[in-house]
Protein backbone atom coordinates (compact mmCIF):
# COMPACT_ATOMS: atom_id res chain seq x y z
CA UNK A 1 0.00 0.00 0.00
CA UNK A 2 1.10 3.30 -1.11
CA UNK A 3 0.74 4.67 2.72
CA UNK A 4 3.54 1.95 4.44
CA UNK A 5 5.77 3.81 2.10
CA UNK A 6 7.34 6.26 4.55
CA UNK A 7 8.84 8.69 1.83
CA UNK A 8 5.89 9.24 -0.02
CA UNK A 9 3.93 10.51 3.24
CA UNK A 10 2.56 14.37 2.95
CA UNK A 11 1.32 15.82 6.33
CA UNK A 12 -2.16 16.68 6.51
CA UNK A 13 -2.11 19.41 8.24
CA UNK A 14 -1.28 22.94 7.03
CA UNK A 15 2.05 23.96 6.72
CA UNK A 16 1.54 27.61 7.42
CA UNK A 17 -1.89 27.66 9.44
CA UNK A 18 -1.34 31.15 9.82
CA UNK A 19 -1.28 32.11 6.01
CA UNK A 20 -5.12 31.81 5.96
CA UNK A 21 -8.43 30.08 7.48
CA UNK A 22 -9.34 27.02 5.17
CA UNK A 23 -12.37 27.41 3.55
CA UNK A 24 -15.36 25.76 4.55
CA UNK A 25 -16.14 22.45 2.98
CA UNK A 26 -18.82 21.66 0.61
CA UNK A 27 -21.93 19.31 0.81
CA UNK A 28 -21.04 16.71 -1.62
CA UNK A 29 -22.65 13.74 -2.06
CA UNK A 30 -19.84 11.36 -2.18
CA UNK A 31 -19.05 12.13 1.44
CA UNK A 32 -22.61 10.39 1.85
CA UNK A 33 -20.98 6.49 0.53
CA UNK A 34 -17.26 7.39 1.67
CA UNK A 35 -17.74 5.42 4.88
CA UNK A 36 -16.33 6.39 8.56
CA UNK A 37 -12.53 6.35 6.90
CA UNK A 38 -13.21 8.59 4.06
CA UNK A 39 -11.76 8.29 0.77
CA UNK A 40 -9.19 5.93 -0.11
CA UNK A 41 -5.59 6.70 -0.60
CA UNK A 42 -6.08 7.11 -4.61
CA UNK A 43 -8.61 9.12 -4.34
CA UNK A 44 -7.46 11.60 -1.74
CA UNK A 45 -4.68 12.44 -4.65
CA UNK A 46 -7.30 14.17 -6.38
CA UNK A 47 -7.76 16.82 -3.74
CA UNK A 48 -5.43 19.61 -4.99
CA UNK A 49 -4.16 22.46 -1.81
CA UNK A 50 -3.50 26.31 -2.67
CA UNK A 51 -0.42 26.61 -4.92
CA UNK A 52 1.48 28.44 -2.19
CA UNK A 53 0.33 25.52 0.33
CA UNK A 54 0.82 22.65 -2.30
CA UNK A 55 4.69 24.89 -2.74
CA UNK A 56 5.11 24.41 0.86
CA UNK A 57 4.30 20.96 0.76
CA UNK A 58 6.80 20.10 -1.59
CA UNK A 59 9.45 22.35 0.64
CA UNK A 60 8.92 20.28 3.60
CA UNK A 61 8.53 16.62 1.88
CA UNK A 62 12.35 17.65 0.40
CA UNK A 63 13.19 18.76 4.03
CA UNK A 64 12.33 16.17 5.58
CA UNK A 65 12.62 13.00 3.03
CA UNK A 66 14.76 14.02 0.59
CA UNK A 67 17.63 16.23 1.04
CA UNK A 68 19.07 16.32 4.38
CA UNK A 69 20.15 19.94 5.03
CA UNK A 70 18.87 20.68 8.51
CA UNK A 71 20.61 24.51 8.05
CA UNK A 72 17.81 27.04 9.19
CA UNK A 73 19.69 29.54 7.39
CA UNK A 74 16.49 31.99 5.94
CA UNK A 75 14.94 33.04 9.76
CA UNK A 76 12.23 35.15 10.66
CA UNK A 77 10.78 36.13 13.70
CA UNK A 78 7.46 37.43 15.29
CA UNK A 79 9.67 38.45 18.24
CA UNK A 80 13.47 39.22 18.77
CA UNK A 81 15.04 35.82 19.67
CA UNK A 82 17.57 35.69 22.32
CA UNK A 83 21.10 35.22 21.09
CA UNK A 84 23.09 31.94 22.93
CA UNK A 85 26.88 32.97 22.60
CA UNK A 86 29.54 30.01 21.31
CA UNK A 87 33.11 30.10 21.20
CA UNK A 88 36.17 33.04 21.43
CA UNK A 89 34.78 35.10 18.68
CA UNK A 90 31.01 34.57 21.18
CA UNK A 91 29.28 33.97 17.77
CA UNK A 92 25.45 34.35 18.07
CA UNK A 93 22.94 31.53 17.47
CA UNK A 94 19.72 32.46 17.21
CA UNK A 95 17.02 30.31 17.58
CA UNK A 96 14.05 31.60 15.29
CA UNK A 97 10.37 32.58 16.55
CA UNK A 98 8.50 32.02 13.59
CA UNK A 99 8.92 29.34 10.49
CA UNK A 100 12.40 29.43 9.09
CA UNK A 101 13.52 27.85 6.62
CA UNK A 102 16.73 26.21 4.48
CA UNK A 103 18.10 28.19 1.62
CA UNK A 104 19.56 25.30 -0.10
CA UNK A 105 16.23 24.08 -1.02
CA UNK A 106 14.14 27.24 -0.21
CA UNK A 107 15.75 29.17 -2.88
CA UNK A 108 15.84 26.11 -5.48
CA UNK A 109 11.79 25.99 -5.10
CA UNK A 110 11.23 29.83 -5.39
CA UNK A 111 13.15 29.66 -8.46
CA UNK A 112 10.73 26.80 -9.64
CA UNK A 113 7.88 29.18 -9.07
CA UNK A 114 8.46 31.86 -10.19
CA UNK A 115 10.78 30.72 -13.51
CA UNK A 116 13.92 32.11 -12.95
CA UNK A 117 18.18 30.66 -12.85
CA UNK A 118 19.48 29.17 -10.01
CA UNK A 119 23.28 28.48 -9.34
CA UNK A 120 24.12 25.77 -6.83
CA UNK A 121 27.83 26.06 -5.66
CA UNK A 122 29.88 24.08 -3.18
CA UNK A 123 32.35 21.02 -3.05
CA UNK A 124 31.21 18.02 -5.18
CA UNK A 125 28.80 15.65 -3.17
CA UNK A 126 26.87 17.59 -1.87
CA UNK A 127 23.83 17.19 -3.03
CA UNK A 128 23.65 19.95 -5.79
CA UNK A 129 22.66 17.98 -8.65
CA UNK A 130 20.43 16.01 -6.40
CA UNK A 131 18.27 18.88 -5.74
CA UNK A 132 18.23 20.29 -9.35
CA UNK A 133 16.88 16.93 -10.36
CA UNK A 134 14.06 16.60 -7.15
CA UNK A 135 12.81 20.28 -9.10
CA UNK A 136 12.27 18.65 -12.15
CA UNK A 137 10.59 15.93 -10.62
CA UNK A 138 8.13 18.41 -9.26
CA UNK A 139 7.52 19.64 -13.25
CA UNK A 140 6.17 16.28 -13.69
CA UNK A 141 8.90 14.50 -15.60
CA UNK A 142 10.18 10.93 -14.53
CA UNK A 143 13.45 10.45 -12.75
CA UNK A 144 14.70 8.87 -15.90
CA UNK A 145 13.40 12.00 -18.42
CA UNK A 146 15.03 14.10 -15.82
CA UNK A 147 18.41 12.39 -15.79
CA UNK A 148 18.45 11.98 -19.33
CA UNK A 149 17.42 15.69 -20.25
CA UNK A 150 20.35 17.15 -17.75
CA UNK A 151 23.34 18.50 -19.69
CA UNK A 152 26.43 17.66 -17.88
CA UNK A 153 29.03 20.03 -18.73
CA UNK A 154 32.59 18.39 -20.16
CA UNK A 155 35.72 20.39 -21.86
CA UNK A 156 34.77 19.00 -25.42
CA UNK A 157 30.76 20.10 -25.48
CA UNK A 158 30.14 21.16 -28.90
CA UNK A 159 27.15 23.54 -30.17
CA UNK A 160 25.48 20.66 -31.44
CA UNK A 161 26.04 18.45 -28.15
CA UNK A 162 24.29 21.19 -26.35
CA UNK A 163 21.41 21.80 -28.71
CA UNK A 164 20.72 19.40 -31.72
CA UNK A 165 22.42 18.26 -34.93
CA UNK A 166 21.64 19.28 -38.49
CA UNK A 167 20.15 15.83 -40.45
CA UNK A 168 22.85 14.65 -42.43
CA UNK A 169 20.75 13.89 -46.23
CA UNK A 170 20.14 17.89 -45.61
CA UNK A 171 23.53 18.89 -45.15
CA UNK A 172 24.58 16.95 -48.36
CA UNK A 173 21.50 18.26 -50.52
CA UNK A 174 20.19 21.30 -49.36
CA UNK A 175 21.03 24.52 -51.66
CA UNK A 176 20.48 27.19 -48.83
CA UNK A 177 20.54 27.24 -45.04
CA UNK A 178 16.89 26.98 -44.96
CA UNK A 179 16.59 23.95 -46.26
CA UNK A 180 18.36 22.29 -43.30
CA UNK A 181 16.31 20.59 -41.12
CA UNK A 182 17.26 20.27 -37.19
CA UNK A 183 17.12 17.58 -34.85
CA UNK A 184 16.43 19.39 -31.90
CA UNK A 185 17.51 17.96 -28.62
CA UNK A 186 14.45 17.28 -25.87
CA UNK A 187 15.93 19.11 -22.90
CA UNK A 188 15.24 22.24 -24.46
CA UNK A 189 11.27 21.49 -24.49
CA UNK A 190 10.84 21.18 -20.55
CA UNK A 191 9.92 23.26 -18.19
CA UNK A 192 12.47 22.70 -16.14
CA UNK A 193 16.37 22.52 -17.56
CA UNK A 194 19.31 21.10 -15.67
CA UNK A 195 23.06 22.24 -16.47
CA UNK A 196 25.49 20.18 -14.71
CA UNK A 197 28.76 21.50 -13.92
CA UNK A 198 28.52 24.88 -16.21
CA UNK A 199 32.13 25.86 -15.74
CA UNK A 200 33.45 22.94 -17.69
CA UNK A 201 31.90 23.95 -21.09
CA UNK A 202 33.80 25.36 -23.68
CA UNK A 203 33.34 29.00 -24.37
CA UNK A 204 31.72 29.13 -27.49
CA UNK A 205 29.20 26.46 -26.57
CA UNK A 206 28.75 29.01 -22.98
CA UNK A 207 27.60 31.61 -25.93
CA UNK A 208 24.92 29.18 -27.29
CA UNK A 209 23.47 28.66 -24.05
CA UNK A 210 23.25 32.67 -22.93
CA UNK A 211 21.09 32.59 -26.51
CA UNK A 212 18.40 29.54 -24.38
CA UNK A 213 18.95 30.90 -21.57
CA UNK A 214 18.53 34.73 -22.04
CA UNK A 215 16.27 34.77 -24.80
CA UNK A 216 14.21 31.50 -24.60
CA UNK A 217 15.36 30.32 -28.33
CA UNK A 218 18.18 28.23 -30.06
CA UNK A 219 19.83 28.42 -33.38
CA UNK A 220 21.55 26.34 -36.09
CA UNK A 221 21.99 26.76 -39.70
CA UNK A 222 19.92 29.77 -39.51
CA UNK A 223 16.77 27.83 -37.71
CA UNK A 224 15.01 28.65 -34.82
CA UNK A 225 13.45 26.29 -32.14
CA UNK A 226 11.89 28.76 -29.94
CA UNK A 227 11.63 26.98 -25.82
CA UNK A 228 9.22 27.50 -23.23
CA UNK A 229 9.67 29.52 -20.10
CA UNK A 230 11.50 27.32 -17.79
CA UNK A 231 13.05 27.20 -14.47
CA UNK A 232 17.13 26.95 -15.10
CA UNK A 233 19.24 24.88 -12.69
CA UNK A 234 23.38 24.79 -13.06
CA UNK A 235 25.55 23.57 -10.93
CA UNK A 236 29.33 24.22 -10.21
CA UNK A 237 32.20 23.47 -7.72
CA UNK A 238 32.73 27.34 -7.17
CA UNK A 239 32.16 30.58 -8.17
CA UNK A 240 35.42 32.02 -7.91
CA UNK A 241 36.45 31.58 -11.36
CA UNK A 242 37.47 27.69 -11.04
CA UNK A 243 36.36 24.67 -13.78
CA UNK A 244 37.94 24.17 -17.35
CA UNK A 245 36.89 27.21 -18.89
CA UNK A 246 36.08 30.90 -17.37
CA UNK A 247 32.56 31.82 -17.59
CA UNK A 248 31.83 34.72 -19.66
CA UNK A 249 30.27 37.26 -17.54
CA UNK A 250 27.20 37.55 -19.49
CA UNK A 251 26.42 34.03 -19.10
CA UNK A 252 26.65 34.76 -15.02
CA UNK A 253 25.07 38.11 -15.21
CA UNK A 254 21.92 35.90 -15.92
CA UNK A 255 21.68 33.62 -13.11
CA UNK A 256 19.33 35.53 -10.37
CA UNK A 257 20.25 33.61 -7.53
CA UNK A 258 23.03 31.36 -6.33
CA UNK A 259 23.02 29.02 -3.17
CA UNK A 260 25.73 27.06 -1.42
CA UNK A 261 25.43 23.83 -0.16
CA UNK A 262 26.11 23.97 3.30
CA UNK A 263 27.93 20.89 4.69
CA UNK A 264 26.45 17.38 5.90
CA UNK A 265 25.66 17.25 9.61
CA UNK A 266 27.23 13.74 10.50
CA UNK A 267 24.14 13.47 13.26
CA UNK A 268 21.88 12.69 10.48
CA UNK A 269 23.53 9.72 9.21
CA UNK A 270 20.74 7.56 10.18
CA UNK A 271 19.47 8.85 7.20
CA UNK A 272 21.70 7.52 5.22
CA UNK A 273 22.09 4.05 6.59
CA UNK A 274 18.21 4.17 6.12
CA UNK A 275 18.36 4.78 2.65
CA UNK A 276 21.45 2.02 2.16
CA UNK A 277 19.43 -0.46 3.90
CA UNK A 278 16.09 -0.40 2.71
CA UNK A 279 17.51 0.70 -1.02
CA UNK A 280 15.56 3.68 -1.41
CA UNK A 281 16.21 6.69 -3.42
CA UNK A 282 13.55 9.57 -2.52
CA UNK A 283 13.86 10.79 -6.12
CA UNK A 284 12.33 7.53 -7.06
CA UNK A 285 9.51 8.34 -4.09
CA UNK A 286 8.14 11.94 -4.83
CA UNK A 287 4.36 11.89 -4.40
CA UNK A 288 2.16 12.51 -7.47
CA UNK A 289 0.31 15.05 -5.91
CA UNK A 290 3.22 17.51 -5.40
CA UNK A 291 3.94 17.57 -9.18
CA UNK A 292 2.92 21.09 -10.97
CA UNK A 293 1.17 20.89 -14.21
CA UNK A 294 1.87 23.03 -16.68
CA UNK A 295 -0.95 25.37 -15.97
CA UNK A 296 -0.43 25.23 -12.34
CA UNK A 297 3.20 26.85 -12.96
CA UNK A 298 2.13 29.69 -15.28
CA UNK A 299 -0.76 30.11 -12.48
CA UNK A 300 1.73 30.63 -10.13
CA UNK A 301 3.98 33.05 -11.97
CA UNK A 302 1.17 34.94 -12.25
CA UNK A 303 0.21 35.00 -8.54
CA UNK A 304 4.30 35.73 -7.69
CA UNK A 305 3.75 38.93 -9.81
CA UNK A 306 0.29 40.22 -8.15
CA UNK A 307 1.98 40.14 -4.97
CA UNK A 308 2.50 43.80 -3.55
CA UNK A 309 5.75 45.62 -2.74
CA UNK A 310 4.82 48.70 -0.55
CA UNK A 311 5.99 51.99 -1.03
CA UNK A 312 7.91 51.75 1.80
CA UNK A 313 9.75 49.09 1.81
CA UNK A 314 10.69 50.10 -2.41
CA UNK A 315 11.98 53.62 -0.70
CA UNK A 316 14.11 51.63 0.97
CA UNK A 317 15.06 49.24 -1.52
CA UNK A 318 16.04 52.69 -3.38
CA UNK A 319 17.99 54.08 -0.96
CA UNK A 320 19.88 50.82 -0.61
CA UNK A 321 20.71 50.75 -4.18
CA UNK A 322 21.89 54.07 -4.32
CA UNK A 323 24.65 53.97 -2.03
CA UNK A 324 27.46 51.53 -4.03
CA UNK A 325 27.56 53.13 -8.03
CA UNK A 326 28.66 56.92 -7.19
CA UNK A 327 32.22 57.58 -7.18
CA UNK A 328 32.60 61.13 -6.84
CA UNK A 329 36.23 61.84 -8.35
CA UNK A 330 35.49 58.88 -10.99
CA UNK A 331 34.10 61.71 -13.96
CA UNK A 332 33.43 65.68 -13.73
CA UNK A 333 30.44 65.92 -15.30
CA UNK A 334 27.59 65.03 -12.62
CA UNK A 335 26.40 62.07 -14.54
CA UNK A 336 29.57 60.19 -14.99
CA UNK A 337 30.47 59.93 -10.95
CA UNK A 338 30.13 56.47 -11.24
CA UNK A 339 32.12 53.13 -10.60
CA UNK A 340 31.80 51.60 -14.03
CA UNK A 341 32.98 55.05 -15.39
CA UNK A 342 36.62 54.76 -13.79
CA UNK A 343 36.54 51.14 -14.66
CA UNK A 344 35.92 51.38 -18.05
CA UNK A 345 38.79 54.11 -17.98
CA UNK A 346 41.16 51.11 -15.89
CA UNK A 347 41.90 54.12 -13.68
CA UNK A 348 43.04 52.07 -10.12
CA UNK A 349 40.24 52.01 -7.60
CA UNK A 350 43.12 53.54 -4.56
CA UNK A 351 43.98 56.12 -6.36
CA UNK A 352 40.48 57.81 -6.64
CA UNK A 353 40.05 56.75 -2.84
CA UNK A 354 43.09 58.95 -2.46
CA UNK A 355 41.50 61.85 -3.06
CA UNK A 356 38.55 61.24 -1.00
CA UNK A 357 39.88 62.96 1.92
CA UNK A 358 36.53 64.14 3.34
CA UNK A 359 34.65 61.15 3.19
CA UNK A 360 34.01 58.57 6.08
CA UNK A 361 34.85 55.56 4.22
CA UNK A 362 34.63 53.47 7.40
CA UNK A 363 30.63 54.96 7.40
CA UNK A 364 30.08 55.06 3.74
CA UNK A 365 28.31 51.76 2.61
CA UNK A 366 29.74 52.61 -0.83
CA UNK A 367 33.32 51.95 0.38
CA UNK A 368 32.44 48.42 0.97
CA UNK A 369 31.66 47.57 -2.62
CA UNK A 370 34.06 47.53 -6.01
CA UNK A 371 30.66 48.00 -8.51
CA UNK A 372 27.36 49.11 -8.29
CA UNK A 373 23.87 47.15 -8.67
CA UNK A 374 22.53 46.33 -12.17
CA UNK A 375 19.08 46.39 -13.40
CA UNK A 376 18.63 42.91 -13.74
CA UNK A 377 20.12 41.97 -10.09
CA UNK A 378 17.34 44.68 -8.56
CA UNK A 379 14.75 43.24 -10.96
CA UNK A 380 15.72 39.65 -10.01
CA UNK A 381 15.56 40.92 -6.06
CA UNK A 382 11.97 42.24 -6.73
CA UNK A 383 10.64 39.12 -8.25
CA UNK A 384 12.44 36.74 -5.21
CA UNK A 385 10.80 39.15 -2.46
CA UNK A 386 7.41 38.55 -4.01
CA UNK A 387 8.29 34.79 -4.45
CA UNK A 388 9.48 34.30 -0.93
CA UNK A 389 6.26 36.33 0.28
CA UNK A 390 4.20 34.03 -1.90
CA UNK A 391 5.42 30.73 -0.61
CA UNK A 392 4.33 32.53 3.03
CA UNK A 393 1.37 33.06 1.93
CA UNK A 394 1.07 36.42 1.82
CA UNK A 395 -0.37 38.86 -0.74
CA UNK A 396 2.28 41.97 0.18
CA UNK A 397 6.30 41.76 0.76
CA UNK A 398 7.45 42.37 4.27
CA UNK A 399 10.96 43.88 5.13
CA UNK A 400 12.27 40.44 6.48
CA UNK A 401 11.05 39.12 2.96
CA UNK A 402 13.71 41.81 1.35
CA UNK A 403 16.72 41.00 4.03
CA UNK A 404 16.58 37.01 3.58
CA UNK A 405 16.73 37.43 -0.24
CA UNK A 406 18.54 39.98 -1.00
CA UNK A 407 22.12 38.04 0.21
CA UNK A 408 21.46 35.13 -2.23
CA UNK A 409 20.37 37.61 -5.14
CA UNK A 410 23.10 39.55 -4.77
CA UNK A 411 26.19 36.88 -3.67
CA UNK A 412 27.84 37.44 -7.52
CA UNK A 413 26.95 40.54 -8.17
CA UNK A 414 27.78 42.97 -5.47
CA UNK A 415 31.81 42.44 -5.20
CA UNK A 416 33.40 43.27 -2.00
CA UNK A 417 36.41 45.68 -1.57
CA UNK A 418 39.03 43.55 0.60
CA UNK A 419 40.76 46.88 0.98
CA UNK A 420 38.27 49.12 2.57
CA UNK A 421 38.40 50.15 6.09
CA UNK A 422 35.38 48.34 7.65
CA UNK A 423 36.98 45.21 6.75
CA UNK A 424 40.16 46.24 7.95
CA UNK A 425 38.05 46.13 11.50
CA UNK A 426 38.63 43.09 13.46
CA UNK A 427 35.02 42.42 14.23
CA UNK A 428 34.10 42.62 10.19
CA UNK A 429 37.26 40.40 9.47
CA UNK A 430 34.89 37.18 8.90
CA UNK A 431 32.17 39.09 6.38
CA UNK A 432 35.08 38.72 3.29
CA UNK A 433 34.19 34.74 3.61
CA UNK A 434 30.89 35.32 4.71
CA UNK A 435 29.36 36.44 1.53
CA UNK A 436 25.71 35.59 2.48
CA UNK A 437 26.52 37.46 6.42
CA UNK A 438 28.05 40.19 4.81
CA UNK A 439 25.29 40.85 2.17
CA UNK A 440 22.66 41.09 4.83
CA UNK A 441 24.41 42.95 7.05
CA UNK A 442 24.87 45.42 4.79
CA UNK A 443 21.17 45.82 3.90
CA UNK A 444 20.54 46.03 7.79
CA UNK A 445 23.21 49.09 8.04
CA UNK A 446 21.64 50.41 4.91
CA UNK A 447 17.90 50.84 6.74
CA UNK A 448 18.92 51.78 9.85
CA UNK A 449 20.77 54.84 7.69
CA UNK A 450 17.40 55.42 5.97
CA UNK A 451 15.96 56.05 9.10
CA UNK A 452 18.32 57.71 10.95
CA UNK A 453 17.80 60.17 7.97
CA UNK A 454 13.79 60.25 8.35
CA UNK A 455 13.26 59.07 4.43
CA UNK A 456 10.06 56.74 6.69
CA UNK A 457 8.79 59.53 7.85
CA UNK A 458 9.31 62.50 5.05
CA UNK A 459 10.57 62.01 1.64
CA UNK A 460 10.66 65.06 -0.57
CA UNK A 461 12.18 63.53 -3.52
CA UNK A 462 9.31 60.57 -3.32
CA UNK A 463 6.77 63.60 -3.06
CA UNK A 464 7.87 65.54 -5.86
CA UNK A 465 8.40 62.29 -8.38
CA UNK A 466 4.88 60.97 -7.77
CA UNK A 467 3.29 64.24 -8.41
CA UNK A 468 5.01 64.14 -11.87
CA UNK A 469 3.86 60.20 -11.97
CA UNK A 470 -0.02 61.62 -12.07
CA UNK A 471 0.69 63.24 -15.04
CA UNK A 472 0.98 66.35 -16.68
CA UNK A 473 -2.54 66.39 -18.32
CA UNK A 474 -4.43 69.84 -16.88
CA UNK A 475 -1.23 71.18 -15.03
CA UNK A 476 -0.90 75.23 -15.83
CA UNK A 477 1.60 76.95 -16.58
CA UNK A 478 1.61 78.75 -13.44
CA UNK A 479 1.36 75.39 -11.55
CA UNK A 480 4.28 74.22 -13.77
CA UNK A 481 6.57 77.44 -12.73
CA UNK A 482 5.74 76.72 -9.00
CA UNK A 483 6.95 72.69 -9.47
CA UNK A 484 10.12 74.18 -10.60
CA UNK A 485 10.63 76.54 -8.04
CA UNK A 486 10.37 73.69 -5.32
CA UNK A 487 12.80 71.60 -7.25
CA UNK A 488 15.26 74.36 -7.80
CA UNK A 489 14.74 74.94 -3.68
CA UNK A 490 15.78 71.53 -3.26
CA UNK A 491 18.83 71.16 -5.27
CA UNK A 492 20.02 74.11 -3.59
CA UNK A 493 19.03 72.72 0.42
CA UNK A 494 20.32 69.80 -0.60
CA UNK A 495 23.67 70.92 -2.26
CA UNK A 496 24.57 73.36 0.94
CA UNK A 497 23.51 70.66 3.54
CA UNK A 498 25.09 67.31 2.56
CA UNK A 499 28.56 65.67 1.73
CA UNK A 500 27.88 63.94 -2.02
CA UNK A 501 27.06 60.70 -1.48
CA UNK A 502 25.20 58.01 -3.34
CA UNK A 503 22.00 58.74 -2.46
CA UNK A 504 22.32 62.69 -2.56
CA UNK A 505 23.71 62.01 -6.34
CA UNK A 506 20.76 60.03 -7.30
CA UNK A 507 18.61 62.31 -5.47
CA UNK A 508 20.07 65.63 -7.31
CA UNK A 509 19.60 63.20 -10.58
CA UNK A 510 16.23 62.36 -9.93
CA UNK A 511 16.05 66.24 -9.49
CA UNK A 512 17.05 67.37 -12.54
CA UNK A 513 15.37 64.92 -14.58
CA UNK A 514 11.98 66.19 -12.97
CA UNK A 515 13.36 70.04 -13.65
CA UNK A 516 13.79 68.85 -17.37
CA UNK A 517 10.57 67.41 -17.86
CA UNK A 518 8.71 69.98 -16.19
CA UNK A 519 10.55 72.73 -18.68
CA UNK A 520 9.99 70.88 -21.59
CA UNK A 521 6.07 70.72 -20.71
CA UNK A 522 6.36 74.41 -20.16
CA UNK A 523 8.17 75.68 -22.85
CA UNK A 524 5.59 73.63 -25.12
CA UNK A 525 2.66 75.43 -22.65
CA UNK A 526 4.47 78.44 -24.34
CA UNK A 527 4.24 77.70 -27.71
CA UNK A 528 0.35 76.75 -27.82
CA UNK A 529 -0.19 80.28 -26.97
Amino acid sequence: MKGLNPFSRISASPTRPAAGKPKEAAFDVTSLVSGPFGQADDAEEGITAPLDEKLRQAYFWIVNHAVISPHYDVEYNVSAPQPIQFGDSQTPLFLPTDQSYSSFILLPLLTFAARRKCLFIGGPGRGKTASALLMGLLGGYSPKEVRRAMQHGHPQMTVADLLGNPMPMDLMQAEQESDIRISWRRWLNMRVKIVDEYNRIPTRTQSALLTVMGDNYAEMFNQIHECPPAAWYLTANDDQGGGTYPVIEALKDRIDVVVQALPFNPRFLDELLLRIEEGVDPADCLPDALQFSEAEMDQMERSIRAVTLPAELRQRLEFFASQFEFSEYSGQQFEYKSKDTSRLAGVPRHQLAMLEDGRDRLADLGCQTRNGLSVRSLMSLIVYAKAMAFFRGNTEVELNDLTQMLPFVLHSRLFADADAPFFQQPENAALLSDKIGWLRHLFQLSCAEFERQGRHRKDEVAELKAELDEGLEGVSDKQCRKRLEQIERALHQMAAGNKLSGAVHDDAMTLKYLHQRYSNYQRWLSSQG
